[in-house]
């Protein structure tokens, strides 16, 4: 059993990202904060060049591309944190391995892409397969299910399948439930409640909670700045419940959470 949860810090290098949107656009301010978040303690930095808020719109493959190649190979020179390349592009994922990423975060779940479980399967990265239901463009305008977690774990099933067919291998991939990504506020309390349901799989649960809408719902409406008490929240409950990885914003708060729910329940 790994002794202890990873922190995976996002480094989002797009003008309109719900959160962090705009800060990272150039190339210094974003070397920087991803330096900044290894000493903070990040395990992993995931590097996006795709807003996929709730109604966000396709970024060119080759916008796309301008944007994260620079700061992979930036990084890559400066440390040997590994790198994550956030993508549902086939050809951004295999340009951004050859720079130095080793794991694909595809939130479509190797679905919008044709290419991308081939692409993976011939650089022999790890990816991580998220569920989402729709797209960006449509996720959050009526999600609906029979039933949250068993409908993700069928998809799953089916996600897994693609992936071995296309020669990755089972040890090589983490899940993702997707939260946020076409679910009610209720359909994400009901992720995090009852997420233990999806070790059945035997493979490591990535959470990315960090600062997203549901919570300031919860909270009263609260803007995303002010969610960090939220965020914390839900990180120790995941952790809780058998999350191995969380993706954050604000890694050095979020790894003294992660550090002391660790303390709690793991040997």
């Amino acid at each position: 059993m790994r002794t202890r949860t990873l922190v995976m810090g996002v480094l989002n290098v797009t003008p309109d990202s719900f959160y962090d949107g705009g800060r990272y656009t150039q190339l210094d301010a974003a070397v920087q904060r991803a330096l900044q978040m290894v000493e903070e303690g990040a395990d992993i930095i995931d590097i996006g060049g795709e807003s996929t808020r709730p109604g966000s719109q396709p970024v060119p493959e080759e916008e796309e591309l301008r944007r994260v190649l620079p700061v992979i190979e930036a990084i890559r020179a400066r440390v040997d944190v590994p790198l994550s390349i956030d993508t549902t592009k086939s050809r951004v994922a295999g340009r951004a391995l050859r720079a130095g990423a080793c794991l694909v975060n595809d939130i479509s779940g190797l679905g919008f892409d044709p290419h991308m479980a081939e692409t993976i399967a011939e650089h022999g990265a790890l990816c991580c397969i998220m569920h989402i239901q729709g797209t960006p463009q449509t996720m959050q305008q009526n999600p609906q299910y029979d039933d949250v977690v068993r409908d993700i774990s069928r998809y799953f099933e089916q996600r897994l399948a693609l992936a071995e067919r296309a020669g990755i291998p089972r040890d090589r991939i983490w899940l993702d439930p997707g939260i946020g990504f076409g679910k009610t506020v209720e359909h994400n309390l009901d992720i995090l409640r009852r997420l233990r349901e999806f070790t059945v799989f035997g493979l490591p649960l990535l959470i990315g909670t960090s600062r997203k809408s549901f919570i300031g719902k919860v909270l009263g409406d609260l803007p995303p700045e002010e969610r960090l008490e939220g965020t914390a929240a839900t990180i120790a409950v995941a952790i809780m419940n058998g999350a191995n990885v969380v993706r954050v914003h604000d890694v050095r708060a979020m790894v003294r959470v992660a550090r002391m729910t660790d303390a709690i329940v793991r040997r």
